[in-house]
């Protein structure tokens, strides 16, 4: 796609929403001799979040597990739209869109695996991170330069940002 295609796109979203595993995180999961679930997040993606709440933009997680730490983070960073234990995204998507009154085109949606896919070409913009299972990439509109956990999601964020800013 023409990068001219994908800012157009991206001057319509009003709504970020991102995979967990692999996306927000390197996809690693750690356990403690206790089995405690732990994972590892970007600084730079939580500032990514900041920075579209500022730009008037939503931004939302939809996992399909149920991680207390994905919860925790989620409240730091003021995620609007949190949606744990979703096994099909696009039901979820159809359910946001009917309560926020947004339409699918004012969604973007960044994944990076064979759960994503088929959200993935439902949105206004799609994206994956730089390591993206080749599935994710055949379908993602934007693909990351940086690898997923490492900012990826920053980069999609200020990708968005700066096309709205040729509309100011």
């Amino acid at each position: 796609m023409k990068l001219s295609d994908l800012t157009a796109r991206a001057r319509r979203i009003r709504l970020v929403l991102t995979d967990c595993d692999g996306v927000l995180t390197d996809g690693g999961v750690y356990y403690s001799e206790r089995g405690e679930e732990m994972k590892r997040f970007n600084i730079r993606d939580g500032m990514g979040v900041e920075r579209l709440r500022n730009h008037g933009i939503l931004t939302g997680i939809m996992t399909g597990e149920m991680s207390p730490s994905v919860r925790t983070r989620a409240a730091k960073l003021r995620i609007e739209e949190l949606h744990l234990g979703i096994k099909d995204k696009p039901t979820c998507l159809h359910e946001i869109l009917a309560r926020t009154g947004l339409t699918a085109e004012e969604v973007a949606f960044i994944g990076d695996d064979t759960n994503d896919v088929e959200i993935l070409g439902l949105v206004g913009l799609s994206a994956c991170p730089g390591d993206a299972t080749s599935f994710a990439r055949a379908v993602a509109d934007f693909h990351c330069q940086t690898a997923g956990g490492h900012g990826c999601f920053r980069e999609l964020a200020e990708f968005i940002i700066a096309a709205q800013a040729v509309n100011e």
